[in-house]
């Protein structure tokens, strides 16, 4: 319950008052204090109206009710204190442990009210100051260090000899206990005695007989000695409970006051613990109750002790009740803010908020280590405030336990981690204080004393490192340069005193001073302003360590698993050590309700199933060999920590992969397995996540093996990183085997050399992980990993096709010509073409048609490899175009056609669609150019033959996309270049050898002169191949020689033979490109060459085969020479006849001259190929200068 109050009001202490209000400022001696008290919890009664005593009632003589208990006056009552009752060492952890979510963050103190008045009135008071200081992040816990109690408790049990030892040394050499006077225990009891009276309702004094009066001063002292020493545990006496929960524990950690108060001191932000009684109803809503003795004036000790009080509990009034021995005179109302100002205790508030400042400032500069005892000590009458640290003193002398503080600062250390790791989700800048409050904690507890907590704590470090985010959250999230309070360091550097920020330096002090780590010389500097400030920010630089890389970041994650499996296998006794079965506790029989089944059980059924289909699972086996018990936090913890190193080792195997180590990727993934392997094993039920993960697991080492696979050159390196192991990793595998040796994945981290077994073993990998998707339902709840477990089972069948493909190439090629196909390559082609189309399934699945088309167009070229093999089969004697090449090549068309369709259009992938579409053509050019130079006439006619090379010459053309530009454009242009060429040739060739069909025949000449014009047109286009070129044009000469055979007149003869001379000087082009390439290649040569070297004629440049260019200048030179002494025969007949005119004499003279050139030329042996070249390019331009006969 959580309830504000205003100056005016205690709204959770009484029934109807005004409304509280929240953030009051009280106005008090002119001089404004902002005090702001939030009830956070009480477990008071309602606050019922006081009873004014009578005068004259005698507060000497008991009441009826006294030491009884009374739930008005609380534990004020019957400890017979009041609200002066000793504070509990720990009071300050109990609240602590309540409120965890103010400690480290909001709460700037935490302590009793009494610890707090104490402080505040230190300038004031002669009296010591004795408390233990401890920092929670911002937070500083106070406790009332009761050194009386403390060595009176030494003497008898050894404990605390060390501090004894200490204080007589340095502070006070003849240490004695001190013993309370006569006069305080009178005091004390008649306070109690008072109060009593005042919750009577008839306000009577009721005395009890006089044999009760043994009760007012022995049980007094006595109880209070009493209460003294038990509140103070052993040192590291921890029950067992406490591990489960500290708050419960019976060592004087519960929080106890009857109401725990938010309150805000200026900008202070404190949570106090008070058991003042409040009392209320009628005129006065809420008041104090104070006795006085009149005699005795109010001091301002006793002035700030009651205006504190009203303070700290929004208590707006003050009743004063003033005696005279014990008689009740009369009773006084002051209001709250008049307290200051009252005769003989007049105090400047003012001054109180700088005594808190200064405080605070200097014990937050001083106590800069978590987790330590501080040891705030004033002597009695002494100006000089020291602060120890206790824990450095501690560990110098004897073991840290000896500190009772150890064990409750760790676990609220621990608390207040756990308490933040809950919201850690929604700052991440909290995660340095969660890590520090972590190690800080660590530091404190010893293993084999606390290993539950050491455990859980070092799985909470290994939570803070996100391993499945992306790294550049690192810097985003955590500040580095530590300007955010939220920021601090483990270990921090301290601060160089400053007189100006309070003179604390002991460099000056005495011998007996040098112990301590800061002095208040003075406590009259603690009522100057700002005296003191907090030279230390509270965390001064980023304790989560900036990880610059992913490794780092699992690296650490490792390490704190590492510390948490040890300390678990540490607790986890031997099998030999387990206590006997107690015969009176029944045995717990397993069974199975048939009914029930069909939810998780069900699923354990089939991870079951499939493990064992996997490898050598151990049906049965959800045990530890360790002895650990299933459902104990051994067991619990374990389970986690083993998962985390899971996670850890898959995201450095991932982070391998894209570095390309995959020796190394193999060898994470590989811890990774057996990590989840051991959890199999432990582990019954297997969590939807869990189950996904190791989907995740599978799937990234199929992904490994298919990249060593891809990758075989750097085997040997790879092989080494996979053999490389840290001490860390052993270890972490020693916990494991502790559990289990079962190794379900073996089969899958194998580092072999085989690539077929690599490839399989990858798509074994996908197989488990597809089959985890479909019976654990995971394929639903996460429809994108299903996806990417599917495309990657398409795209290893995919690999393996195209290997037992490719090997069944090699096979083929490696076989004596003559020889029919192989069973062994009959073999491959079974397997690559199973491999295809289940590949093929996968994709079209998931809707995927491009890798589906990829898949179809790879099945198409297995379908060419196999009739290519039957190609070979036939040998060269006779050899003729087979049916088998006719069926596999029409299927592979099949499969592209296929392929086209899935595809749909161009849109859906433009380079997959060309690749198809190129791939189609080559099939279509390659069976016609089969049909057409193996033609197989002992089936089919040769009519029928060219009807079909001509029809799959044209579907070739179809699919050969000449006009986009693109980098295949030039290879299309040569493929229908050579299909017209070709279809050119086998028109000619038709019209050679046929005879009778005239019309038939005009067809022939037609075609075949359409398709060599648009074969030079298209070989034109192109600058790489003259040759084809001049090929085609000298068979188009030899087209027009073969016409001018069948003619008759001269007319006509002298017409062709223009026509053909015509071609030839159209070939200029191509000697041209021939020419170019010989330069460049005599200029590369004299470049290059050096005096011992010499280049043989018979190279040839990388673009240009000479002697293809010898054949066909030989050919040229021989056509060209005929074809002018034709024409020149022709031209003289002509003129001798019929007298021929100007331009005839002309073209005459000039075939004349080229001729009489061309046969010097050809005469002449000793000319290069290039001035070969030079001579025809001139002679072709002296044709083409002269005038045609058309």
């Amino acid at each position: 319950m959580e309830e504000p109050c205003g100056a005016g009001a205690a709204a959770p202490l009484r029934g109807d008052a005004e409304e509280p209000k929240q953030g009051s400022v009280l106005f008090l001696g002119g001089s404004e204090v902002k005090s702001c008290a939030v009830v956070k919890y009480s477990s008071a009664p309602p606050q019922a109206a006081f009873a004014r005593l009578q005068e004259k009632t005698d507060l000497k003589l008991p009441p009826a009710n006294w030491l009884r208990e009374s739930a008005k006056l609380g534990p004020a009552g019957t400890t017979i204190l009041g609200n002066s009752k000793k504070s509990k060492p720990f009071s300050s952890f109990g609240m602590a442990y309540d409120f965890i979510d103010s400690v480290g963050n909001d709460v700037d103190v935490v302590s009793d009210s009494e610890n707090i008045k104490k402080l505040l009135k230190i300038p004031y008071s002669k009296s010591h100051v004795s408390m233990a200081v401890h920092r929670i992040g911002r937070t500083l816990l106070l406790d009332e260090l009761d050194i009386q109690e403390l060595f009176m408790r030494s003497s008898q049990t050894g404990d605390w000899t060390w501090l004894k030892e200490f204080y007589q040394r340095l502070i006070d050499q003849k240490w004695q206990r001190k013993k309370k006077s006569k006069e305080h225990w009178y005091q004390k009891a008649i306070l109690s005695k008072f109060l009593y009276y005042s919750i009577n309702g008839d306000g009577a004094a009721q005395p009890v007989p006089s044999t009760s009066k043994q009760h007012q001063e022995g049980p007094v002292a006595g109880e209070s000695d009493e209460a003294g020493r038990a509140s103070w545990p052993a040192p590291f006496e921890m029950p067992s409970s406490l591990s489960e929960d500290p708050g419960a524990s019976n060592q004087g950690l519960k929080n106890d006051f009857v109401r725990n108060i938010l309150w805000t001191f200026e900008d202070i932000h404190m949570l106090v613990g008070s058991n003042m009684p409040i009392f209320g109803g009628g005129r006065y809503p809420a008041v104090s109750l104070r006795l006085r003795d009149n005699n005795k004036p109010i001091n301002v000790l006793t002035g700030i002790d009651y205006w504190l009080d009203n303070l700290i509990c929004n208590v707006p009034e003050l009743v004063m009740c003033f005696h005279v021995n014990g008689i009740v005179q009369k009773y006084e109302m002051i209001k709250t803010e008049d307290i200051p100002n009252l005769e003989n205790s007049n105090f400047s508030t003012k001054v109180i908020k700088d005594i808190a400042q200064n405080i605070l400032s200097f014990l937050k500069s001083n106590c800069t280590k978590e987790g330590h005892t501080y040891w705030l000590f004033k002597a009695s009458g002494s100006d000089i405030v020291k602060l120890y640290d206790l824990t450095t003193l501690c560990e110098e002398t004897e073991d840290k336990y000896q500190n009772p503080f150890t064990m409750p600062v760790a676990i609220l250390l621990y608390k207040v981690a756990c308490n933040m790791m809950l919201k850690k989700n929604q700052n991440k800048k909290h995660y340095g204080t969660i890590r520090t409050l972590l190690l800080n904690c660590l530091k404190l507890l010893d293993n084999g004393r606390h290993p539950q907590i050491i455990a859980s704590a070092n799985y909470m470090l290994s939570e803070l490192f996100q391993l499945d985010e992306p790294k550049k959250e690192d810097s985003a999230d955590f500040p580095i340069n530590g300007n955010s309070d939220e920021s601090y360091s483990e270990e921090e550097e301290e601060m160089p005193d400053s007189d100006e920020n309070g003179s604390y330096s002991n460099s000056s002090d005495p011998p007996d001073d040098n112990k301590a780590v800061a002095i208040i010389k003075s406590v009259g500097e603690l009522s100057v302003p700002e005296k003191y400030k907090s030279v230390h920010r509270i965390r001064p630089s980023c304790a989560f360590p900036v990880c610059h890389g992913t490794e780092e970041r699992c690296r650490l994650v490792l390490n704190h698993v590492l510390e948490g499996l040890k300390s678990v296998d540490s607790s986890v006794k031997k099998e030999g050590d387990l206590p006997a079965a107690d015969p009176s506790t029944p045995i717990p029989l397993k069974y199975e309700d048939e009914s029930t089944s069909g939810g998780p059980e069900s699923l354990e059924k089939q991870m079951a199933l499939f493990l064992d289909k996997m490898g050598s699972f151990q049906k049965g086996k959800h045990c530890s060999q360790s002895g650990m018990i299933p459902g104990s936090w051994q067991y619990k913890m374990k389970l986690q920590l083993i998962l985390k190193s899971s996670r850890a080792y898959y995201v450095l195997s991932d982070a391998a992969m894209v570095l390309q180590k995959y020796g190394r990727a193999l060898r994470y993934i590989k811890l990774a397995l057996q990590c989840h392997d051991t959890y199999c094993c432990l582990c019954g039920s297997m969590l939807p996540e869990v189950l996904g993960f190791l989907c995740q697991c599978l799937t990234l080492c199929g992904d490994i093996q298919l990249m060593l696979a891809q990758n075989a050159n750097n085997r040997a390196a790879y092989l080494e990183e996979y053999n490389y192991q840290t001490k860390e990793d052993q270890e972490i595998l020693h916990s494991l085997h502790r559990e289990s040796r079962c190794q379900v994945f073996a089969w899958a981290t194998d580092l072999s050399t085989d690539l077929e077994y690599q490839l399989s073993v990858s798509c074994k990998c996908y197989e488990a992980a597809y089959e985890i998707l479909l019976f654990s339902n995971l394929k639903s709840q996460n429809p994108e990993q299903h996806i990417q477990v599917l495309k990657r089972m398409g795209n290893i069948r995919n690999e393996i096709g195209v290997f037992y493909m490719n090997q069944a190439a090699a096979v083929q090629t490696e076989r004596v010509v003559s020889k029919n196909v192989s069973t062994t390559e009959q073999q491959l082609w079974k397997k690559s073409f199973s491999c295809f189309e289940e590949g093929i399934q996968n994709f079209e699945s998931i809707d995927d048609a491009t890798n589906a088309a990829l898949l179809l167009c790879n099945t198409g070229r297995l379908m060419r490899i196999c009739a290519q093999a039957h190609c070979a089969a036939e040998g060269d004697f006779k050899r003729e175009f087979s049916p088998e090449e006719a069926l596999y090549y029409n299927k592979a068309i099949d499969y592209y056609l296929k392929a086209l369709r899935s595809l749909g259009k161009r849109d859906v992938h433009p380079a997959v669609w060309d690749s198809v579409n190129w791939e189609l053509s080559t099939t279509y050019f390659t069976m016609a150019t089969l049909q057409q130079d193996y033609a197989p006439l002992s089936r089919k006619a040769q009519e029928q033959i060219e009807k079909e090379v001509s029809e799959a010459m044209m579907k070739s053309l179809k699919y050969c996309d000449i006009d986009t530009v693109s980098e295949r454009q030039p290879l299309c242009q040569y493929r229908a270049a050579t299909i017209h060429h070709r279809l050119a040739s086998m028109y000619h060739s038709c019209l050679r050898n046929q005879v009778g069909d005239e019309h038939l025949r005009k067809q022939h000449r037609v075609l075949a002169d359409l398709h060599y014009s648009k074969a030079v047109r298209l070989f034109q286009l192109l600058k790489d191949a003259p040759c084809e070129l001049l090929r085609v044009q000298l068979e188009r000469v030899a087209f027009a020689e073969f016409q001018m055979a069948s003619q008759n007149s001269s007319a006509g003869k002298l017409k062709t033979l223009s026509g053909a001379l015509d071609i030839m000087t159209k070939t200029k082009g191509a000697f041209q490109l021939i020419r170019k390439e010989l330069v460049a290649e005599t200029e590369q040569i004299s470049k290059d060459r050096s005096p011992a070297e010499s280049v043989s004629v018979s190279d040839s440049s990388a673009g240009l085969n000479k002697e293809e260019v010898l054949k066909l200048l030989g050919i040229f030179e021989s056509r060209m020479s005929f074809l002018l002494l034709q024409s020149i025969k022709l031209l003289t007949s002509s003129k001798k006849k019929l007298g021929g005119s100007s331009e005839e004499e002309a073209a005459l003279r000039t075939n004349k001259q080229v001729y009489s050139l061309l046969l010097r030329a050809t005469a002449n042996k000793g000319l290069s190929l290039l001035e070969r070249c030079e001579l025809l390019l001139g002679l072709l331009e002296q044709l083409e200068g002269s005038p045609g006969l058309h």
